[in-house]
């Protein structure tokens, strides 16, 4: 069983344990051969009203799991970096090839937010770098960070299965001993020279002063998980700390970026 948005309604992300679902929604189902379908509407329309609209529709007999795997091909980020499924053969074997799978946790680089902050991590040098990716959810941006150079990468997330899908995520591209996972109050307070945090506008600003105080001076911060109509506010509040750049959009979403003030 699948469910769709029916109108373009967005769900930002939900705190853990919540599970919201649009006001219209498209429910798929897929069914045995042989099952009865008018037995199955029936049952549907007892539960839910008879005004339900329901469509059958007879499928070709398909291996649905190879279907699933065929539909996710590589994506560059930038020039040097790519994000692969394990089951693809990456396309550019000399390029940075971070071996991620849908499935555990929230990420894959699809999304906006995720790549406006992976062709940052791309076009940057982090070389010998200390990192912190707050809020790293499947540890995509964390292990951009250190399979492009950087020394120590930090980790943090209120999620036990975030840090989670993270640690394995980092030991499937041989970057474990890099990367570490810290929940809220127990990462150690470090210096970082970048500071990401793909989150949401408002955790960002009330997080402002405790990312600030985790950025080196002369560091680089770069957010995401921001509208468009919010990055005004985002940007002024962390201009107290930091020199903000112009904002990268892509759709309705924004990337903030800067250096912090020595």
């Amino acid at each position: 069983v699948t469910l769709e948005d029916s109108k373009d309604q967005p769900l930002l992300e939900p705190p853990p344990g919540a599970t919201p679902i649009w006001d219209d929604t498209t429910v798929t189902g897929l069914f045995e051969a042989d099952i009865d379908t008018d037995l199955v509407c029936a049952a549907l329309r007892g539960n839910l009203g008879t005004e339900l609209p329901i469509k059958v529709e007879a499928l070709e007999d398909k291996d649905w799991i190879r279907e699933w795997m065929d539909s996710f091909e590589p994506i560059a980020f930038g020039h040097r970096l790519w994000v692969c499924p394990s089951w693809k053969t990456p396309l550019d074997a000399n390029a940075v090839n971070m071996m991620l799978d849908p499935g555990l946790a929230f990420g894959t680089g699809t999304h906006e937010t995720t790549a406006l902050c992976l062709r940052w991590l791309d076009s940057a040098d982090l070389q010998d770098k200390i990192v912190v990716d707050y809020g790293c959810g499947s540890g995509i941006l964390a292990i951009a960070a250190a399979l492009l150079g950087a020394k120590a990468v930090y980790c943090v997330d209120n999620d036990p299965q975030a840090l989670t899908a993270t640690r394995d995520n980092a030991e499937r591209n041989q970057v474990g001993d890099i990367i570490q996972v810290f929940p809220p109050g127990a990462m150690p307070q470090i210096q970082a020279d970048v500071m990401l945090a793909n989150i949401l506008a408002g955790p960002l600003m009330s997080l402002s002063e405790h990312l600030s105080s985790l950025t080196a001076d002369g560091g680089h911060l770069v957010l995401s998980g921001i509208l468009q109509d919010q990055a005004h506010q985002v940007s002024a509040t962390y201009a107290r700390w930091f020199s903000m750049d112009p904002a990268a959009i892509d759709g309705d979403w924004v990337r903030l970026s800067g250096v912090k003030a020595s």
